[in-house]
């Protein structure tokens, strides 16, 4: 017997550092000077002034932590008017906030599930979902990635008498759009529910950022259940699930990441109702997200992105990675996205555009970009 249970941890992290797939923390600077195309803050939000006043707002008005689950003292005025506003705003008939995204799609999954039940899962649907899937108890079916027509056939064949399909509304990795209007007319005609991760919609997507969901005008269906995070275009921390009034009293009473957990802090309640203000004051934010988009996309020679995410694919692993540690050393932050977040082989940069992007930053970005994937896609073919 080994003396050291825990010596298998060694032997993965060298098995990780030969494919390239190490990962380490890198604290960035309060202040920088690198152009920002890796972080999620699509409406370049998340330094505005009024953001910042209505989360110092908030914070000095309920202090700094929401003091316990939202069942007992974790709930405020300010996050009820929250959950209104979303719900205004999405067309939603309620709404209902998490701690954070994550636990906005655990919760809703889990408690609309449970045994007896099927689920139908995108091949490409968010993490957060998957863990759901597991988290579920239900049966579990993933269907080709934006596929109707398998989706369709594994609701018809079923036995149990609930079913549920999952699926991201815009893609996290590739930045494509699921078949929304195809996927409600299966699941309805199948007397499914669909559930729908807004993460990477809400606020580029739609009229004035409304998202997907609205843009294919099914906003406040009832077989319909919105999920989204306030850590993206909203510039703070949370989650919330946007569904019937129905829905919402069923996740207060079921959802175990809403009862046990505790509630979101006031100061990113107050951020990200400053962000929907901002917002609605200024609906063509979104469209300047895909704009900007455009751009980047044109500059790495890749095809038109229909949401804010741009990727590069460059196949290797460490080529990938020793390109985005070449964006940075020249002053340009991207992400960098390896498997498990991606197929093998299909390892890439991750361009995120934002809203704020000006000129003279595009300038800079086209400069290190054509040094840095021409060398990038000289050392491996790109893998499809």
């Amino acid at each position: 017997m080994n003396a050291d249970p825990l010596s298998w941890l060694d032997e993965r992290a060298a098995e990780r550092v030969d494919a390239g797939l190490r990962r380490a923390l890198r604290p960035r600077a309060a202040e920088s000077a690198n152009i920002d195309l890796a972080s999620n803050d699509y409406l370049g939000l998340v330094r505005h002034p009024e953001v910042l006043e209505g989360a110092i707002a908030s914070l000095r008005r309920w202090g700094a932590g929401a003091t316990g689950s939202r069942l007992v003292t974790g709930t405020t005025a300010e996050h009820e008017q929250l959950e209104t506003e979303l719900a205004e705003f999405t067309g939603a008939q309620a709404g209902l906030v998490f701690a954070s995204g994550y636990a906005a799609n655990l919760g809703a999954v889990t408690a609309l599930a449970g045994r007896g039940a099927l689920v139908v899962s995108d091949a490409g649907s968010h993490a957060s979902l998957v863990d759901g899937c597991r988290l579920s108890r239900a049966r579990v079916e993933i269907a080709p990635h934006r596929d109707p027509a398998a989706v369709d056939r594994l609701l018809a064949g079923r036995s149990e008498e609930r079913a549920l399909v999952l699926t991201d509304s815009v893609f996290s990795a590739d930045g494509d759009l699921a078949p929304l209007a195809e996927l409600h007319r299966v699941t309805r005609a199948n007397g499914a529910v669909l559930i729908v991760d807004e993460a990477h919609g809400l606020g580029v997507r739609g009229a004035g950022g409304r998202g997907l969901v609205h843009e294919v005008g099914l906003a406040g269906e009832p077989d319909l259940v919105v999920t989204a995070t306030l850590s993206k275009a909203f510039a703070a921390q949370g989650g919330v699930v946007l569904a019937s009034e129905r829905v919402r009293a069923h996740l207060i009473d079921a959802a175990r990441t809403f009862i046990f957990d505790t509630g979101l802090a006031p100061a990113a309640v107050g951020a990200a109702r400053a962000a929907l203000r901002l917002l609605r004051q200024d609906p063509d934010m979104a469209q300047r997200v895909l704009d900007r988009a455009a751009d980047l996309a044109r500059i790495a020679g890749v095809g038109q992105p229909d949401s804010a995410v741009v990727p590069v694919v460059l196949g290797d692993a460490q080529v990938a990675f020793d390109a985005a540690q070449a964006c940075l050393s020249r002053g340009l932050s991207v992400g960098c996205f390896r498997p498990p977040s991606v197929p093998e082989g299909t390892s890439r940069l991750r361009l995120t555009a934002r809203a704020d992007l000006t000129e003279a930053e595009l300038s800079t970005i086209a400069e290190v970009l054509s040094e840095v994937l021409a060398e990038a896609r000289g050392r491996t073919p790109v893998s499809a």
